[in-house]
């Protein structure tokens, strides 16, 4: 019995010697918060302590670090693409709208703050989710490279948009599944067994971040029919040719059809048509071939503005100075010099008047078809509408409208791009952003330097439209004054019961193919 009790003595004041030494060893990341919270029953914590966390361990913390890293990174890259929506930086324009970059940006943007806010809360919801998004993601990178036109459109700013969100989405499976291990190490080294339940907080943040992840994902399959649907669109060639502008940076289409001479040789003037609010292809060109089929004129061309039909979009800012430019450009480069009679409906009377004043004696008579007047400019240029188009073009990617036209209403891909449905395009939103921005500011004062420059003695016809003028006064006395631009008014036209669109109607269409036949054949 004595050698027994020595032994006990021997092994109780080896324990307390072994317990002094560890309460003298200097604290590490496992016991830094543990003192004075021991169970002296057991040696364990209780699991609502708060020294039971993974944030105990290095490895979870470094985590965290770079977590913040990449959320102030994506957040920089996200800035830029929103100016460049505004202001576009040195080297960050795209041929397309650039609207896919930015929501590609928002998703990683979104995708890092979501894993901050509940990285210390894993979540097999989360995980599951993160790789349905990162799936996605992985399809959109492939069919944005593989599809020359998409490739094109998107450049260089657009794939490290689609591979930075890819790669976030994964940075976060990564993150949610490290710290779940994390977790788990620390509650069984701490409690001595993982802990499964969770507190009310803890489950309405799960409940939180499966929703986000959930819209998040719907997102993503949104966007990647959309770029499917473009991929299926970029089968149509355009009618005319593709010309390189502004030191190579974009191409304008511009498609020309007809004879440059008459029957007995002589050279007549070609047409060259500016639409309105929508593509020419729309408004005019079905118009546009019947005058030619009628010997109403000999010839026409048409170019299509920046970011409008087949035409790439330029950097902003914009205006109708810049795109007149633009335009001359390509007419030169595809050997079309004139002489031109202008045909232009609404807005872009604007830049016809402007290119008139530019090319003034190779104008041979301008035609203008309820043309809008620059002191009506404002209402295009006002904050409100370039809001609302931002939003528009901001959440065009999903295809909220484009889809649905689609599949349920037969839109086909010509609608897409230059029909009924073009309007829904991110580039088209894109093109009349641009349009918006500098509409009061440097457009206007475009136009109205055109003024001064204008040839006196151009023929022009004025048409306009009869309910718009029964129904605005000031539309009317604005119309009075364009008929002003030169002392050659040919005639002015009030077609009574045309809409703005004058050619919907028959009379419409009959009077302006009147006046154009007038102003070719002198």
């Amino acid at each position: 019995m004595p050698l027994f009790s020595q032994r006990n003595g021997d092994s109780r004041e080896d324990e307390i010697v072994r317990d002094n030494e560890v309460d003298r060893a200097p604290p590490d990341e496992h016991t830094r918060l543990l003192p004075n919270r021991l169970d002296s029953s057991r040696g364990l914590l209780r699991p609502d302590d708060p020294a039971v966390s993974p944030y105990n361990l290095w490895s979870i913390r470094i985590l965290r670090y770079l977590t913040v890293l990449f959320t102030l990174v994506t957040f920089v890259w996200w800035i830029l693409l929103l100016v460049s929506s505004f202001a576009t930086p040195p080297g960050f324009h795209t041929r397309g709208s650039g609207f896919f970059a930015f929501s590609y940006a928002s998703l990683a943007f979104a995708n890092m703050l979501f894993t901050l806010i509940f990285f210390g809360v894993p979540s097999k919801a989360v995980r599951i989710l993160a790789f349905v998004m990162a799936f996605f993601l992985a399809i959109d990178t492939i069919l944005l490279l593989s599809v020359a036109k998409t490739r094109y459109e998107e450049g260089w700013v657009g794939t490290v948009s689609v591979v930075w969100a890819l790669l976030m989405s994964l940075w976060t499976l990564l993150t949610d599944r490290t710290v779940k291990w994390g977790k788990q190490e620390e509650e069984e080294r701490l409690t001595g067994r993982a802990e499964t339940r969770r507190s009310l907080f803890e489950w309405s943040e799960v409940l939180l971040s499966t929703i986000a992840y959930a819209v998040m994902v719907a997102a993503v399959v949104l966007i990647t029919l959309n770029i499917i649907l473009r991929a299926l669109d970029a089968k149509i060639a355009p009618p005319g040719k593709m010309y390189w502008v502004d030191d190579n940076k974009y191409r304008i289409h511009v498609y020309c059809h007809g004879n440059q001479t008459d029957q007995n040789g002589t050279k007549l003037p070609t047409v060259l048509f500016e639409a309105g609010e929508r593509p020419v292809e729309e408004e005019l060109w079905l118009f546009a071939d019947n005058a030619v089929n009628n010997g109403s004129i000999s010839r026409y061309c048409f170019a299509d503005r920046p970011g409008i039909a087949f035409s790439d979009t330029a950097p902003s800012p914009l205006s109708a100075g810049f795109a007149v430019d633009v335009l001359s450009e390509a007419l030169a480069a595809a050997g079309e010099e004139g002489p031109w009679v202008l045909a232009s409906a609404g807005i872009g009377s604007i830049y016809s008047r402007v290119f008139s004043a530019r090319h003034g004696h190779d104008i041979n008579g301008m035609l203008l078809i309820d043309p809008l007047h620059e002191d009506f400019l404002g209402s295009v240029g006002s904050p409100a509408r370039g809001f609302l188009l931002w939003v528009r073009g901001a959440i065009s990617p999903l295809g909220l409208d484009r889809l649905p036209g689609a599949i349920f209403r037969g839109r086909t891909s010509k609608d897409r791009i230059y029909g009924r449905a073009s309007q829904q395009s991110g580039k088209r939103i894109f093109a009349k952003l641009q349009e918006s921005l500098v509409a009061d500011s440097f457009t206007k004062r475009d136009v109205k330097s055109s003024r001064q420059i204008q040839l006196r003695d151009t023929p022009l016809v004025v048409v306009s439209s009869g309910k718009a003028i029964k129904s605005s006064g000031k539309w009317e006395k604005r119309q009075r004054d364009l008929t002003e631009l030169t002392d050659n008014l040919k005639k002015w036209d009030i077609v009574e019961d045309a809409p703005h669109e004058v050619w919907r109607t028959l009379e419409g269409r009959d009077t302006i193919e009147k006046r154009l036949r007038q102003l070719v054949h002198g």
